[in-house]
């Protein structure tokens, strides 16, 4: 199976602090990835970095053989990626979103206005036309993994794409993302709820800035004896822990 992503041996400081200390792991072209770990422990810093929003103090990331930089176009062309806060505009509506992403892809006009039929046709244009803000959180979701997917990215990183919806909409969103896999994509999804790592492939937990497991969930949970993704999330935190 070829590799997706590949990231060597990276690193993140800000000034004294580590954000990100020497992880190293590979995924796999069609694989979904969880990506665990406690607030601070370096998620949304990896996937800055991998998208090249933010530049690694060392180490390497490649997307499909290619290396990462900042503004690299034959990366930007393959990846998408929906931020935890900031993957849409407030003050734009939600059809105004999809025209400014649009025009920073630089995408035909046709394929704008058909983005937003598609998408009228199971939201309400009412709702649509509305401040994003002002939008209902599940809807809200919608609309942006819409836009994170509108330049058909190939690797798609998704930053706790579930947080603050009710479990029907969290059910809806990873029928989206199984839907996502079949269709070849190959997908990271941070989280906060550990029941969702059940859906993955594989599942990576990181702590302090360090990779502390890394594999399939079932075969994780065998190996160190546990029957939940939660108690396989406690151990390996915990064996990482100073005290």
């Amino acid at each position: 199976m070829n590799t997706a992503l590949r990231v060597d041996c990276l690193v993140k400081d800000f000034a004294s602090f580590r954000a990100v200390d020497e992880i190293s792991f590979t995924l796999p072209e069609g694989e979904i990835m969880v990506f665990l770990g406690p607030n601070g422990a370096g998620k949304t810093t990896t996937l800055k970095m991998i998208m090249g929003i933010l530049v690694p103090s060392s180490g390497s990331i490649s997307i499909r053989g290619i290396e990462q930089f900042p503004d690299n176009p034959r990366t930007k062309a393959l990846l998408g990626y929906m931020s935890q806060k900031f993957s849409l505009y407030p003050t734009l509506t939600a059809f105004e979103n999809i025209d400014f992403m649009g025009g920073i892809y630089h995408l035909p006009k046709d394929f704008i206005r058909r983005k937003k039929e598609e998408m009228s046709a199971h939201i309400d244009r009412k709702i649509l036309k509305l401040q994003i803000s002002r939008v209902p959180p599940g809807i809200r979701q919608a609309v942006a993994l819409e836009i994170c997917l509108m330049n058909d990215p190939q690797i798609i990183l998704l930053d706790e794409p579930t947080s603050g919806v009710d479990p029907e909409t969290r059910r809806k969103f990873w029928k989206e993302i199984y839907g996502l896999k079949e269709a070849g994509k190959t997908i990271m999804v941070t989280t906060h709820y550990l029941d969702e790592a059940e859906y993955a492939d594989r599942i990576l937990v990181i702590d302090r800035g360090r990779i502390v497991l890394d594999g399939d969930p079932q075969e994780c949970k065998q190996r160190r004896a546990v029957n939940s993704i939660e108690e396989l999330f406690l151990s390996a935190v915990n064996e990482n822990s100073p005290y």
